[in-house]
């Protein structure tokens, strides 16, 4: 009879937990729920809205008529838009480059010294560009690409710059966009990989020194391949803000009186659509591709990387 009765509170005690469990359950998913309501409610209300919005005009005319793909058809066969692309697939050539090899290879570096005040210093120092906002760091790039008053005016004179219209002649633009790019957005990354490199486990690192690995190969072969989905996660927002290409050049157009020009980059020629042209339907047709390009390209580097797939 006692083994019966154990039994049977034996089997209860699941029973009882099993039902105080759904409550407790509960719980979590209102917090859970409540945790994401913010954030779902500003992606709706400007994420998702302005998306859908922006299609609407893409595929409608002036007066509300369905047109199709006219739009996109009358913006492709503007005299600006191939040379606007052209423009940014090579600036995002650069850009994409430059981030992926400098940071992840400042990371490793930063990574080397481990701690100690050098480190803390110079993780503050790559952050706090940052800091500041897109146009005010092309103010500042203007000053300091102007030979006549920049503090590295000898070095802009001894490659054979002597004034600002020679500097920011439309070969350089490319190239002088990376720069301002990187200085602007490369810090926070590279403080994003050094945190990563700090989660990489100590005894997988300290069994690549027992194995003789050197620093070179134990960052290619160990340190770089744990870092994979971090680069990739890199990779898509720089390619998502390297297509929306347009402080720098519209302030740099606007400092040089036209040198730049107004239309260099395809959210310029948007902008230009939408309110020089009066053609708001063009304009949305242009920003809708630039949509769909960004999200192919993280859809191509998420599946080709496996980024949800688990170690």
């Amino acid at each position: 009879m006692t083994a019966v009765n154990h039994s049977a509170s034996a089997a209860s005690a699941p029973s009882r937990s099993a039902r105080r469990r759904p409550r407790g359950t509960a719980r979590q998913s209102r917090a859970g729920v409540a945790f994401v309501a913010g954030y779902v409610l500003l992606l709706i209300a400007f994420g998702i809205l302005p998306t859908g919005y922006a299609v609407y005009f893409a595929l409608t005319n002036a007066g509300g008529t369905f047109t199709g793909l006219s739009n996109f058809i009358d913006t492709a066969h503007d005299f600006r838009f191939m040379d606007a692309v052209g423009h940014v697939a090579l600036y995002l050539l650069f850009w994409m480059l430059s981030l992926v090899v400098f940071v992840v290879t400042l990371a490793l570096l930063l990574h080397r010294l481990s701690s100690g005040t050098l480190s803390r210093s110079l993780r503050f120092l790559y952050y706090i560009p940052g800091a500041l906002a897109g146009a005010a760091s092309v103010l500042v790039w203007l000053f300091m690409l102007d030979p006549t008053v920049s503090p590295a005016s000898s070095l802009l004179g001894a490659l054979g710059f002597d004034t600002f219209g020679e500097v920011i002649a439309p070969g350089h633009l490319p190239l002088l966009f990376t720069i301002i790019a990187f200085w602007t957005g490369a810090g926070g990354w590279i403080v994003v990989m050094y945190g990563a490199l700090n989660n990489i486990p100590t005894d997988v690192m300290e069994a690549a020194r027992i194995d003789g690995a050197s620093s070179w190969q134990t960052a290619w072969h160990v340190q770089i391949p744990m870092l994979r989905k971090w680069i990739v996660y890199m990779v898509i927002l720089a390619f998502a803000g390297g297509t929306q290409l347009f402080v720098e050049p519209q302030l740099l157009s606007l400092a040089s009186v036209g040198v730049a020009g107004r239309d260099y980059a395809l959210n310029q020629l948007t902008y230009d659509f939408a309110f020089e042209l009066n053609n708001i339907n063009g304009a949305a047709a242009v920003s809708v591709e630039l949509l769909v390009v960004s999200l192919s390209a993280a859809a191509v580097f998420v599946t080709r990387s496996r980024f949800f797939d688990a170690d």
